[in-house]
């Protein structure tokens, strides 16, 4: 037998790694929390999308009214998989407000183009309207004390290429932090304004008009689901703006970190549009991105809004 002889192991040279970056190596991919009890859908055909987000229901007329059954059935599937994908439905604006009511009150925001009704928003991009963008990653109204429950979103005329939509799993981006992360942000609040995500698009004057219908709210950085009882990170890009309690630079470092928990692929989920498709995503689990890649092609997408709860 030969056994081979190694040299003596050299030092390795000195490397620094920041403490607060993403790095590789494996994710946690939890879809539901510990002891949910995973059981078959029986009302439709459920395509799951991604690893944890994500899943297209087949087989329903969403024109048509849903049964006491049908609606707890989607329910389920809208916690475990947060995004529920609907091809090809053309509901008229008012069936896709009936349908969002079958989850609560609808909501309005006088932030927005308004559509058929004051609780329907327009997205007409390429149309010469109000130049506003979703290409962030956030999650909607966090700037309200009651942040929406979720949204049903149908896109009316897409481009000729382009114009996805993503969502990220924010339970996801909580598990994976690191213990030292998440022993930081335990307990923790931070400031949400409506200001920092419009004021790009609308000039002072008409922002000063909704500063005391928005004042600044707080929320935990960390909240749980009111259904699941998961927890998940509540920050984002578009709306928060300070943690209470810490320096401004601290405050600052520490939120790009959370920021960027969004930008993990593992965590993400793609949908490719075509006229008439609906989305329906939990905005209590979620964060989302319209990618703005379409030039300068028209985009035309009309959104129901559910109102939530506050979150804890």
């Amino acid at each position: 037998m030969t056994v081979t002889e190694f040299p003596p192991a050299q030092p390795l040279r000195p490397a620094h790694i920041p403490a607060d970056g993403l790095y590789e190596g494996r994710r946690v991919l939890r879809r539901t929390p510990d002891g949910w009890q995973d059981r078959p859908y029986e009302l439709f055909e459920l395509v799951p999308q991604g690893a944890t987000i994500g899943a297209e229901i087949r087989g329903l007329d969403l024109s048509k009214p849903l049964s006491a059954e049908l609606r707890e059935e989607l329910n389920r599937a809208l916690l475990e998989w947060k995004v529920l994908f609907f091809r090809g439905q053309h509901l008229s604006s008012e069936r896709q407000r009936e349908f969002a009511s079958n989850w609560g009150e609808l909501e309005t925001n006088p932030l927005l183009e308004r559509g058929d009704s004051e609780d329907v928003v327009r997205f007409d991009k390429g149309a010469g309207g109000v130049p506003s963008y979703e290409n962030v990653w956030h999650t909607d109204v966090t700037f309200r004390e009651r942040p929406a429950l979720g949204a049903v979103l149908q896109l009316r005329e897409v481009p000729p290429f382009g114009g996805d939509t993503m969502w990220a799993d924010m339970a996801a981006a909580y598990d994976n932090l690191s213990d030292e992360v998440k022993a930081r942000i335990e307990g923790a609040e931070a400031e949400h304004d409506f200001l920092p995500g419009f004021r790009r698009f609308y000039g002072p004057e008409r922002l000063a008009q909704w500063q005391e219908l928005f004042p600044p709210v707080t929320h935990p950085v960390v909240r749980r689901h009111p259904e699941t009882g998961r927890r998940m990170l509540f920050v984002n890009t578009s709306f928060t703006t300070r943690i209470l309690g810490m320096e401004r630079a601290e405050s600052d470092r520490l939120l790009r970190l959370l920021y960027q928990q969004a930008h993990v692929p593992e965590f993400q989920v793609r949908f490719h549009w075509q006229p008439g498709d609906i989305a329906f995503w939990d905005n209590r689990a979620t964060q989302h991105y319209a990618v703005a890649d379409y030039g300068d092609a028209r985009r035309v997408a009309e959104r129901v809004a559910i109102a939530g709860d506050r979150p804890f």
